[in-house]
């Protein structure tokens, strides 16, 4: 049994459900938030469009790792996507997870100038694994849809290449990160990942962009 599951004798029957901003009246059973998750998904499916995005009172939550542990809420959000918008969605999802890395290097360049070695480096190591999600996001998008503006190079090697130079980086990094100053570590991720993420990010900006503008019916 999931460790958010309600006891029947305390289901609230004022917790409000939205999906797409209408709301959605929940079958008996379902006042557990993976129990809630998953109707949302299936009314989702039924009018072939994706669940993109829950919220539980307000705080966003992970799709794929839903909160375990929530008893007491009282609103659930949730919104969806046409399949026919996948490429917009891939696209806003990198955005997404490039802002995330973005804010957790800004974090790691303070904590790991204060912190002894072994922290910075737990820290940094933990950072790594999220860097190269935009770019496997990115995978996922039709060879099509990626434009052939470099100089005749496939979408996907470009990727590759990307993932490349991505692993380059961190390599700098994971030798910064033994220095027995800190500042060293922050400095290096400072000038080397930082300005990575903000071109990626500046990329996909443009590729939103273009992809806002154009014809719907060419994706």
């Amino acid at each position: 049994m999931y460790a958010d599951t309600i006891d029947p004798s305390c289901v609230r029957e004022d917790v409000q459900i939205l999906l797409d901003g209408s709301p959605v009246k929940l079958p008996p059973g379902r006042r557990s938030l993976n129990g809630i998750q998953s109707y949302l998904e299936t009314l989702a499916l039924e009018q072939q469009r994706v669940l993109c995005h829950l919220s539980i009172d307000g705080s966003p939550t992970n799709l794929s790792r839903p909160s375990t542990n929530r008893r007491n809420f009282a609103r659930v959000e949730a919104q969806t996507f046409r399949i026919d918008d996948m490429p917009l969605q891939l696209v806003r999802t990198a955005l997404d997870q490039t802002a995330h890395a973005q804010s957790e290097v800004h974090s790691a360049i303070s904590v790991v100038q204060v912190k002894e070695g072994l922290v910075a480096r737990e820290f940094w190591w933990n950072l790594a694994r999220q860097l190269k999600q935009p770019l496997l996001t990115l995978t996922l998008m039709p060879e099509n849809l990626c434009g052939d503006s470099y100089g005749g190079v496939s979408p996907t090697q470009l990727r590759k290449w990307q993932l490349q130079q991505l692993g380059m980086i961190m390599k700098d990094i994971d030798e910064a990160c033994w220095a027995e100053d800190g500042r060293v570590l922050a400095n290096a991720l400072e000038s080397r990942v930082l300005p990575w993420l903000e071109s990626l990010q500046a990329s996909l900006e443009l590729w939103l962009e273009t992809l806002l503008a154009a014809p719907r019916a060419i994706y």
